[in-house]
């Protein structure tokens, strides 16, 4: 079997980081922290004109018409530049939530205990993994309207340790969540004939968000862990310490050579869980990636010496932000579980979607 890119994949990836470099260049992303993360809906609507929340959708329903694997390599440029945002959320909204696909609309997710991120500036809020009404399907409600505003009142703002990701703890966990769900819709219902309805349910199992997201996580995670061995071994080829480059003493060495040993076997983690979809080869990739994300970063700001922890170098913003990606939808210790349950079954888990169903541990937020 090859799992070398195609050329139209090779093109994709190429084309969304030409775009990334152009809409979202360094300038744009100090901007961005000025505004203390505030989401710039211009560029919201320049990915959505890109395809790169619709990708999956398809094409009959105005989508792009690809897969997992293609929407891997979005993210994992999205990783790259630091790109800010519920991205994961409003992706997966695609085709639930109107106006996401376009970019039209921000979509957010609480998914478990962890703060919410972006909650002020979203348009809908997906409720991954609630207990539904009595009776009905089990999916991923989408928030709106005064279901939404009802939501956002109950929250309360938590300080961020990621300039660019501003965060809100959601009302008690998953079930006042979802109780907070059930109030405003109530209201909304005995107000139907004078506002629309205001909220959508896929009948997709949740299982299915939380281990596409996870993926998808993992993929930005990729693309940081990737970026910052690059941002490395650029300064130490560049930085001077008693007359030769810092790359030049074997301590340095060994660090670049580690940060690139730990993304090259996460990228095919990745990259292989992309095109078989099984929750366990996900569970693996998202481990590998976050762990490449977090000590590539911190390698990288040690490479960098005193430098690394001012704004002058960005490679601190890739740290905070790979602390926040690894404790989002599948932490370290919920992937650890699925794959010690795995381990001691009798057998693997099917590399298909009806996988999605296979119970799991609970997992962190979403974003």
């Amino acid at each position: 079997m090859d799992f070398q890119l195609s050329d139209d994949q090779r093109a994709l990836r190429s084309g969304m980081r030409d775009l990334l470099g152009a809409v979202f260049d360094r300038d744009r992303l100090r901007a961005a922290v000025e505004r203390d993360g505030v989401l710039d809906r211009s560029l919201w609507r320049e990915l959505g004109a890109a395809g790169f929340f619709a990708l999956r959708l398809p094409e009959e329903a105005g989508g792009v018409g690809l897969g997992l694997p293609e929407a891997v390599l979005l993210f994992e440029e999205a990783g790259r530049a630091l790109l800010p945002g519920p991205l994961v959320a409003t992706h997966l909204a695609a085709g639930l939530v109107k106006g996401a696909a376009e970019g039209e609309a921000v979509v957010t997710a609480v998914a478990g205990g962890l703060p919410v991120a972006h909650l002020a500036e979203a348009d809908a809020v997906l409720l991954v993994g609630a207990e539904p009404p009595a009776g009905e399907a089990r999916g991923a409600e989408a928030l709106t309207g005064e279901a939404l505003r009802a939501f956002v009142a109950a929250a309360r703002p938590v300080r961020s340790m990621d300039p660019l990701t501003p965060l809100h703890r959601a009302p008690a966990g998953r079930v006042s969540a979802m109780e907070t769900f059930r109030v405003a819709s109530e209201r909304t219902r005995a107000d139907a004939e004078r506002a629309p309805a205001t909220t959508e349910r896929t009948p997709a199992h949740a299982g299915r968000f939380r281990f596409e997201a996870a993926l998808l996580t993992a993929a930005e995670q990729l693309g940081s862990a990737a970026r910052t061995t690059e941002a490395a071994v650029q300064h130490a080829g560049s930085r001077e310490q008693f007359g030769s480059p810092v790359g030049a003493f074997q301590a340095v060495k060994h660090l670049c050579a580690d940060m690139l040993a730990r993304t090259e076997p996460a990228r095919a983690a990745v990259y292989a869980a992309a095109v078989t979809g099984d929750p366990v080869e996900i569970a693996a990739a998202k481990l590998l990636a976050d762990e490449a994300a977090v000590r590539n970063a911190r390698d990288c700001l040690q490479i960098h010496g005193g430098m690394g922890f001012t704004w002058e170098a960005d490679v601190h913003l890739h740290l905070k932000r790979a602390w926040l990606r690894a404790a989002s939808w599948l932490d370290g210790a919920g992937a650890e579980d699925l794959l010690a349950a795995d381990l001691g079954s009798a057998g693997r888990l099917p590399r298909s979607s009806a996988a999605y169903g296979r119970p799991v541990p609970e997992a962190g937020g979403g974003g």
